[in-house]
């Protein structure tokens, strides 16, 4: 029987319960604090790629080894890495960026009652209360999203930034879908029943780059940078914040042609 005046541990629901469920008004501040910290340590990134994945395969799993690679290659060449921060995919992913002093490992976490547990390499970090304010972060500040094999976590980022993309929400942002064996059921499924069924268009389906070829994402990423440069100069946004971060990326790199990128 437990002890009267002992504590009972308050589980995430009951959070939930408390925060949303009851309307109370100074929920609202906790949630506008989520926002307003995500803004302030995120707003003068450079370059970014968001990389989602399962938080539950080890180091020696192959999606992991394909992470840590493909975030040290982005890395390499000056791109800072985002994650949620957690283990599996997501620890790939900043451990292979970690290894590059110019760019920065972001990891923003979620509180979770298991599994997500910070990683430790993570250079620039942030602990979110809220999945909405926390997905918010994970896809504003970036130019580009991966998506490994997951769980029901990974799929809802993907399908979010996928209606981002679709509804033009955000622009110039490429998504790319690495683990062609995982996906193909997935992307058969769209085309034979929410296209076949005109639940989306042809175009839409081409949003999704299903591939395992690590240096074909990182040559398209760097060609999207390029693309989402020139819409800038070409709305007359060429002096803002925004894009003089973008430009000093280029600072001392060859600048693919436009005729190479697709706009």
């Amino acid at each position: 029987m437990p002890h009267r005046g002992r504590k009972k541990k308050e589980y995430q629901s009951n959070r939930y319960v408390k925060d949303i469920k009851s309307a109370d008004v100074w929920s609202v501040f906790k949630i506008i604090a989520d926002f307003v910290q995500g803004f302030d340590e995120l707003g003068d990134l450079g370059p970014s790629v968001t990389i989602f994945g399962s938080a539950r395969v080890d180091e020696n799993h192959p999606y992991y080894q394909k992470a840590v690679t493909l975030a040290d290659m982005l890395g390499e060449r000056g791109y800072n890495i985002i994650t949620g921060g957690g283990p599996g995919v997501m620890e790939a992913a900043n451990r292979g960026a970690y290894k590059h002093e110019n760019v920065e490992s972001i990891g923003l976490n979620i509180e979770l009652p298991s599994e997500q547990q910070p990683n430790p390499y993570i250079t620039k970090g942030r602990s979110f209360d809220y999945f909405f304010s926390r997905k918010v972060m994970l896809v504003k500040y970036s130019m580009a999203y991966v998506i490994f094999p997951g769980g029901f976590g990974t799929l809802d980022e993907m399908f979010e930034a996928l209606t981002l993309i679709q509804t033009r929400k955000v622009w110039g942002v490429r998504l790319f879908v690495i683990g062609t064996e995982f996906y193909a059921p997935l992307v058969q499924f769209l085309r034979d029943k929410m296209l076949a069924e005109g639940m989306i268009d042809e175009r839409d389906l081409k949003l999704i780059h299903l591939t395992d070829d690590l240096n074909s994402v990182v040559g398209e990423i760097e060609k999207s940078l390029v693309a989402q440069m020139a819409t800038l100069e070409k709305e007359g946004l060429d002096d803002t914040k925004y894009y003089k971060i973008l430009a000093t990326y280029f600072a001392d790199r060859p600048i693919c042609s436009t005729s190479e990128m697709e706009v």
